[in-house]
């Protein structure tokens, strides 16, 4: 087997020996690790940076979906068997935590010139959802101004994992902000690194409030004093009892210090490494243009700025899909399939529910792929990539 020459993911950090030496001395020199003021710091930076009003931070993408779901039925907003709407292309614990906290997902298809839902596709099954939760696929969006009138129109809670599109521009608004709340991965692999993280944002005080208490036990440790004494007098509990009283269902989702402090430190080298990917990505993407006959068209020319971290095409048969992977792989390129491709078809899912008739992800989960878009590349590599195509 070749080596690998050209991985998806090449270093941990962007600007990798620096950061390990600052990580390095913060856990020697830090009288605390816990969950304290450098995650608070993140917190605040990435909403000045997001253009929202709250953050909470958290252990995982994954956690941030759970944490967000489980608050939206603590507050009522959502009731256990409720239809909630999911990307037919997302990644599994989109819709795991939708499952598993008693709610049924319906799965929506995608348009395949840019792997996302669209408005007329979530116009068929919106009547008796009562929310759409949207994964914006690797920097990519359909019309998601539009999927938010139609929410809007018909009542419908419209969230977002922006998990794979930290950074994308459409219509002058970042991907993410388009929904009641929307939630974001600082996974090692992703556009920033604190190896392991997650983030929940919204501009909903009342949502962000519950969304505090679900990271941690469902305890008001993090509330203001003025929320702590409504809860607290509603509930006959004093301050002494306080300290351990729980007052919705919750789990455990703080991360550390040291994920606070990778964030806070990494959030200012976002927007080099999103320019690079960028470029990155016209570059590709004029490449994959020049065969139509192999691989179906990308449409990128309604995004302001597309940031991903991977570079996603689909080929036009099964066969084209393995000419392709195997000339990359021989050349020690990694490739991978466009994450989940069709979620309807994966044991977790076919054990619980039925396929549903998606297909476009169909086509994308047996004849997708994608390869590394990275800061790191080189111009020879990205050349070599392209050449690849």
């Amino acid at each position: 087997m070749t080596p690998i020459k050209i991985p998806l993911m090449r270093s941990t950090f962007f600007d990798e020996a620096r950061t390990r030496e600052r990580l390095a001395e913060f856990v020697k020199t830090s009288p605390r690790l816990s969950m304290g003021e450098q995650c608070a710091a993140f917190e605040k930076a990435f909403c000045a940076y997001q253009e929202r009003s709250t953050s909470v931070l958290v252990s995982s993408g994954s956690a941030a979906n759970l944490g967000l779901i489980q608050a939206l039925l603590n507050l009522g907003r959502l009731k256990k068997g409720d239809k909630v709407g999911v990307s037919a292309v997302t990644w599994a614990t989109n819709v795991m935590p939708v499952m598993q906290l008693g709610l049924i997902p319906v799965a929506i298809d995608c348009g395949l010139e840019h792997l996302n839902m669209t408005a007329a596709l979530l116009e068929k099954h919106i009547d008796g959802l009562k929310a759409v939760f949207i994964t914006n696929v690797l920097g990519f969006c359909g019309d998601i101004e539009g999927i938010a009138t139609l929410c809007k129109k018909k009542g419908v809670i419209l969230l977002e994992d922006n998990c794979e599109s930290l950074g994308t521009r459409y219509k002058g608004k970042l991907l993410g902000n388009f929904g009641l709340a929307s939630t974001f991965s600082f996974f090692v692999g992703h556009h920033l690194s604190t190896i392991e993280g997650g983030m929940i944002c919204t501009d909903d005080r009342e949502l962000a409030s519950m969304v505090l208490m679900v990271r941690a036990h469902g305890w008001d440790r993090n509330l203001t004093t003025e929320e702590q004494k409504t809860l607290r007098t509603k509930h006959g509990v004093d301050d002494f009892h306080a300290r351990y009283t729980f007052y919705e269902s919750a789990y455990n989702l703080r991360t550390t210090e040291i994920s606070g402090f990778l964030g806070y430190l990494q959030l200012p080298m976002l927007e080099p490494t999103i320019k690079k990917r960028s470029d990155n990505f016209v570059r590709f993407h004029a490449a994959a243009q020049k065969h139509e006959d192999r691989y179906y068209p990308l449409k990128a020319d309604h995004i302001e700025r597309l940031s991903n971290f991977a570079m996603p095409l689909v080929a036009k048969s099964p066969k084209i899909l393995a000419d392709t992977v195997k000339r990359f792989e021989d050349a020690g390129v990694e490739v991978r399939p466009i994450i989940t491709g069709d979620i309807t078809t994966h044991p977790f899912w076919t054990k619980e529910l039925p396929k549903a008739d998606c297909p476009n992800s169909r086509i994308i989960h047996s004849q997708g792929f994608y390869f590394a878009n990275n800061p790191d590349l080189t111009d020879a590599e990205v050349q070599l990539m392209c050449g690849l195509l």
